[in-house]
């Protein structure tokens, strides 16, 4: 487990006419502020990583598909630094991953169909405040092949 990186299963109400899917309220203890909420489509067996956020927090939840999120630790200090975590979420385990600042992070599209990866951020998306890397750079020391086993 990284330093900070908590994880939170998430609610849904579902009866014959569909589900409401709770992601994260005002009142929630680990609710932090809001900046902005956006939606990340993911392929499958498409990478998007991998970003590092300066000052933002991310709150992500899946709220179709499923992805496998990996998460990697180099903070200066972190009592888990050069840890990589590995978190499967998404239909079959719905939660709300919150991922503080300056923690890489990237996915994966594991599921047969599209994900929808829903972010509800700290602060506003600002292109200063990402930092980008490879999806194979050899700074992270992560195989995003499949794993069997």
């Amino acid at each position: 487990m990284i330093h900070g990186v908590t994880i939170h299963p998430l609610r849904q109400i579902l009866d014959e006419r569909g589900q409401v899917m709770h992601m994260l309220r005002r009142d929630d203890l680990w609710f932090e502020k809001f900046g902005e909420i956006y939606f990340s489509v993911v392929n499958p067996g498409a990478i998007k990583a991998w970003h590092l956020h300066k000052k933002m927090t991310l709150n992500y939840a899946v709220i179709s598909g499923n992805i496998k999120l990996v998460l990697y630790d180099d903070r200066a200090g972190s009592p888990s630094r050069g840890r990589l975590q590995e978190i499967f979420t998404g239909e079959g385990h719905y939660a709300l991953i919150t991922v503080p600042p300056r923690i890489w992070n990237g996915f994966k599209g594991i599921s047969a169909a599209p994900a929808i990866v829903a972010n509800c951020a700290t602060v506003p998306h600002d292109p200063k405040e990402i930092v980008r890397a490879d999806p194979f750079t050899k700074d992270i020391p992560y195989d995003w092949t499949l794993k069997h086993g």
